[in-house]
């Protein structure tokens, strides 16, 4: 635990830069009630900025800034290649599974993160079936590895396929990097934006601990602890999670147990937030004037948005657990290098 808030604050306190990320998440199925056979999402920095399904059957922007700064004959490009996959995905699922009928999932994600300090650019892709971990592409060795038995012929067949290999290397060293850096260019003004939080102090009973509760927050990579007389305190304190809220801000807490306390050392505590590109601390001195009542309001809604990220998280967690697939689309297609290449002229 001390390791990983090591590295945390570390990572807090590199100034102002930042690992941006170009996320894709393609999911095909069959025969699941109530849910389109294909789904297709994008992500930069974990905001959403694109979406298509089999049944509207066109790519469509998430954020006015994607919709500002791309023309029809973008979104035009981007549904006719999740079309192609949709049809892949399709075919791999009833021919290639030999699978012809029943509930079944494949599922793909990959893309890429940027550090726009160092220049360093991390790619990836994943591919599932059914909840099993199938095959992984390795950049470093250019080889596919296979997670499953079940996956090494088809690991040898694309290892064998030469075509397949460039345009593996193609889309993790250029093409991924080259559209997250625009990406990141169009909506820096929403991407790059830093935002303090409201910091309180509350305590839903006098023996119970006193959270310190921070919201309203940009980016997410923040960190909130409590420290007593300026040292970090490990013991007695409780981590919440990172939970988003509705404007797509986000919020987090922390306990301290301050039962075994006496009254006249309270003001030796204070909770501190800091937040990634902010040199400023956030800081609230543990006053027992100052401590308000918890709302139940509060709690009510933590408690709802824990349960939601919880559900979320499980389908999550469903969905990474098949993103393995024993023959799947390639994300780097001809249609995706010919876009790259108008673009680039």
């Amino acid at each position: 635990m001390k390791i990983l808030l090591l590295l945390v604050l570390l990572g807090i306190h590199s100034a102002s830069a930042r690992t941006h990320s170009l996320k894709y998440f393609f999911t095909g199925s069959s025969e699941v009630p109530n849910v389109p056979q294909f789904v297709a999402v994008g992500l930069v920095d974990d905001v959403q900025i694109l979406h298509y399904d089999s049944n509207t059957r066109r790519a469509e922007p998430k954020q006015d800034w994607m919709r500002k700064n791309t023309d029809p004959q973008y979104w035009e490009s981007q549904t006719r290649i999740a079309l192609d996959t949709q049809q892949r995905f399709k075919a791999n699922i009833e021919m290639h599974f030999n699978q012809t009928g029943g509930v079944h999932i494949l599922q793909l994600i990959f893309g890429c993160d940027w550090d726009d300090e160092t220049g360093e650019v991390n790619s990836y892709i994943k591919f599932g079936y059914d909840g099993e971990d199938f095959i992984v592409f390795d950049l470093k060795t250019e080889t596919w590895i296979a997670l499953s038995s079940q996956a090494v012929i088809i690991k040898n067949i694309w290892d064998a396929d030469e075509a397949l290999l460039a345009e593996q290397k193609y889309y993790h060293t250029q093409y991924c990097p080259y559209w997250l850096k625009k990406y990141v260019e169009y909506g820096k003004s929403s991407l790059q934006r830093t935002e303090l939080p409201s910091v309180s102090l509350l305590q839903k009973s006098p023996s119970s601990p006193v959270t310190c509760h921070a919201t309203g927050f940009y980016p997410n990579k923040a960190l909130l602890f409590w420290r007593k007389e300026g040292e970090e305190l490990h013991e007695d304190v409780d981590h919440g999670e990172t939970l988003p809220n509705h404007d797509g801000t986000f919020q987090m807490s922390t306990d301290l147990r301050v039962s075994s306390i006496p009254p006249e050392d309270w003001r030796k505590y204070d909770c501190v937030f800091q937040l990634s590109g902010v040199n400023e601390d956030v800081v609230k001195v543990l006053d027992q004037n100052r401590v308000k009542p918890m709302d139940t309001t509060i709690i009510i809604i933590v408690a709802v948005v824990v349960l939601i990220v919880i559900i979320f998280a499980a389908a999550a967690f469903f969905l990474y657990r098949r993103f393995s697939a024993k023959s799947a689309p390639s994300p780097a297609s001809s249609t995706e290098k010919q876009q790259l290449n108008t673009e680039r002229e």
